[in-house]
């Protein structure tokens, strides 16, 4: 049997109306769990797992409700970060910097409904990926090892310099406070407790939802605060709440490039959707010029990462079914439901198990349709909600704040150190340090850690590991020419403005 014949067997299972009923409440409920700051689809997942085993699903109907799930939280994420500042994981901090000032400008609906078709138009392009190309792509992926993925890392982190691409000393800085704040906790491998000022609280580090919600929602609330003593009660929302098609073809290059990207990127074990979504923003803000308005309600910086991040999603499911290696945390749980079922993940699967896997695949293709025409009607719905008074407003988010900070370890310390981290946040606002760069510098910080060790541990501490292979020293040059253009850029326009 070819591909064709194997997708079509996929869609025979994936449009049973038993399957078909699992990804609409997958969908649903992974959108919704999206919503809540800190959760993500790791913690949508690894919730419904349990549930899908004691249910006695078939494997590929639980796959097909967990992969439904995945999805529906990479949507959800978006929806809080664009009306409210406040991403809902780590992957939809880029979707702040230009889904926020379009909210604010009377364009939530506009920008929400653009995540969705972007997110849409990523997956689907991933997914073709997936059924073409995934044998392909997993062998080129597993040339990657321990040092490639600490370059690859460092490489991501220099991108952020396009992120602000005319201060990039202060995104620097910021990025090194997310990378310091990272090293927080007890030392995995020498035991060693790290800046924790002999606090017991901090000996399992900073926590990532009391990262997100302090500097994102605590700080809001207090630029909020601040706008409403000078008068202003809520934002108001424009007529139109779709996109139409001049602003459609307009964003349609940005979305194809980083749908290709975001799959790239998906594909490596590790790599994540966080990085993809940022090195699709980055990239399609160098491309659009400085004439540009990323960074201040762009359209484009809406399409770019959601595209990417949902391409990168989907792609990670290649590494998983054809290597049984995870290419993100969500996929690693999805990785125990099968040997939860006793199924070994490998190039076998598709040969002995094609039910599971182009079912999974097929699902891929009808999951994403149904987020579609689920969240789009949502959409007016969901904008209105930015019309609310800012005195109703406030203490509802300070509430699902607090709520959501205190559910993870119920100690009173996490919530002073939430508005701690919330009125640091909001310092660093007034002073135009980009906090996103700062979340993603601690996001990679724990991940470059223990690459960086596991290079040095198999080269016995030689550091030329790091410089080996062709495709670090790709990587670091490229690493140095992200560093050295922005600085360039920065000098030479202060040089200008002292002649003139």
């Amino acid at each position: 049997m070819d591909i064709y014949g194997y997708l079509l067997h996929g869609f025979q299972i994936a449009l049973l109306p038993e399957n078909i009923l699992l990804a609409v409440i997958g969908a649903f409920i992974g959108t919704i769990v999206g919503l809540l700051p800190g959760l993500g689809p790791i913690n949508g997942v690894a919730l419904l797992l349990p549930f899908a085993f004691a249910m006695g699903l078939p494997p590929e109907s639980a796959l097909i409700l967990l992969a439904a799930v995945y999805l529906g939280c990479e949507y959800g994420g978006r929806i809080s970060a664009i009306l409210i500042n406040v991403p809902g994981d780590a992957a939809a901090i880029m979707s702040t910097l230009d889904g926020y000032p379009l909210a604010k400008q009377g364009k939530a609906g506009i920008a929400l409904s653009l995540s969705a078709v972007s997110s849409f138009t990523g997956s689907f392009i991933a997914t073709l990926g997936i059924v073409f190309f995934a044998p392909l792509l997993a062998k080129w992926a597993i040339v990657f090892g321990p040092a490639e993925y600490f370059v690859l890392m460092v490489f991501a982190l220099t991108c952020l310099s396009g992120l602000i691409s005319d201060q990039p000393v202060k995104t620097g800085v910021s990025a090194l406070i997310g990378l310091l704040i990272a090293t927080i906790g007890v030392d995995a491998v020498t035991g060693v407790y790290r800046f924790t000022f002999g606090s017991v609280n901090l000996s399992d580090g900073v926590q990532f939802t009391t990262i997100v919600i302090g500097f994102f929602s605590i700080s809001e609330i207090l630029i909020m605060l601040e706008q409403t003593t000078a008068g202003q009660k809520a934002l108001t929302q424009g007529k139109r709440s779709l996109f139409n098609f001049k602003e459609y073809l307009f964003t349609l290059g940005s979305t194809l490039r980083s749908s290709l990207l975001g799959f790239v990127v998906g594909i490596l074990p590790g790599a994540g959707a966080t990085i993809a979504s940022a090195m699709a923003y980055t990239s399609e803000r160098k491309l659009a010029g400085k004439n540009s308005k990323f960074g201040e309600g762009d359209l484009r910086g809406i399409a770019a990462p959601e595209a990417a991040n949902n391409a990168s999603a989907c792609g990670s499911f290649v590494p998983m079914l054809t290597l049984g290696v995870p290419g993100s945390g969500t996929t690693a749980v999805m990785l125990g439901a099968l040997t939860l079922y006793n199924i070994t993940p490998g190039p076998q699967l598709f040969t002995e198990q094609p039910d599971i896997v182009w079912g999974l695949i097929a699902s891929l293709f009808i999951g994403n349709v149904v987020l579609l025409f689920m969240n789009i009607p949502l959409v007016g719905f969901f904008a209105k909600l930015l019309t609310i008074p800012n005195f109703i407003l406030i203490p509802a988010i300070a509430t699902v704040s607090f709520v959501g900070v205190y559910a993870i370890h119920s100690t009173v310390f996490d919530l002073v150190l939430m508005v701690g981290l919330g009125i640091f946040g909001y310092i660093l606002r007034k002073l135009n340090f980009p906090l996103s760069a700062l979340i993603l510098g601690y996001v990679l910080g724990e991940l470059m850690e223990s690459s960086l060790r596991r290079a040095l541990s198999i080269s016995h501490g030689n550091i030329s590991i790091l410089f080996d292979s062709t495709i670090t020293q790709v990587l670091w040059c490229l690493a140095g020419f992200m560093i050295v253009l922005p600085l360039f850029r920065y000098f030479r326009q202060r040089r200008k403005s002292t002649l003139a």
